[in-house]
């Protein structure tokens, strides 16, 4: 009976490994054996509403929040600042103003993007804004001498079969969701991407910023590929104008 007991869990333990190496088997590679990630991908978590947890309220429904610890580590002077975001959202949010949404905003932002990859680099594609991110797996390093970009400067390189991507050199005109949460332009984004099956990526990101934070902190979004049939991006450019600009008020007649 012992034997019995016995042979029954090595078989369900080398039923796990083969349906383990059957899943990796079946996740897209390219010529150089690396996994692509191309594809229309999309989160179902409503993170850009509020990376933290948070109750419902008139502009967001209610959400777990996707930071590991829970809240974002604040330095006191960038927590007043981060009240004053929250309090102006609904007309201070970059997004409202058409801008690009950064990273890493655009990944779990709920509207779809697309990945082109090739062995030397993949370009990501956003509905929003048709931004496009290319992110250089080629070996190249930073620029020594940069300019402060709105999607920063991204090198990958892979790690088994995790993409890590190292992303800095960017402005701080962008805001991480609707509630406010912001970064300087000392932000550095370290991004880990890697398959769960052959149509689900887990995406991990460690965000620090000395001029904001007190420690790094993680962040953590399941994407989903887009499999309908015909499915692609729409256009999506959201511009907002100062009427009073450009159609200036006419002087009053006397």
């Amino acid at each position: 009976m012992y034997g019995l007991k016995i042979a029954l869990i090595l078989a369900a333990g080398f039923m796990a490994i083969a349906m383990n190496v059957s899943a990796a088997e079946k996740i897209p590679k390219l010529a150089n054996g690396k996994p692509d990630f191309s594809g229309i991908w999309q989160t179902t978590s409503a993170a850009d509403y509020d990376l933290e947890p948070h109750s419902n309220r008139k502009d967001a429904p209610p959400g777990a929040g996707i930071i590991e610890g829970g809240t974002i580590p604040y330095l006191p002077k960038a927590l007043e600042q981060k009240k004053k975001n929250f309090a102006a959202r609904e007309t201070d949010d970059p997004r409202i103003k058409g801008y690009t949404l950064g990273v890493p905003r655009g990944i779990y932002y709920p509207e779809p993007f697309q990945i082109f990859q090739r062995a030397r680099d993949l370009n990501l594609v956003f509905q929003f804004g048709h931004t496009v991110r290319t992110i250089h797996t080629n070996g190249t390093e930073h620029p020594d001498d940069p300019n402060d970009w709105w999607l920063g400067d991204s090198r990958g390189h892979w790690e088994g079969d995790t993409l890590v991507v190292d992303a800095k050199h960017f402005n701080d005109k962008t805001w991480l969701d609707r509630a406010g949460n912001f970064h300087s332009d000392a932000l550095h984004v370290v991004e880990r991407w890697k398959y769960l099956d052959p149509n689900t990526i887990e995406y991990k990101a460690t965000l620090e910023d000395a001029n904001v934070y007190s420690r790094p902190w993680n962040i953590s979004v399941i994407l989903h590929r887009h499999r309908e049939k015909s499915f692609q991006l729409i256009e999506d450019y959201r511009f907002t104008l100062d009427y009073d600009q450009y159609y200036p008020p006419k002087p009053d007649k006397k």
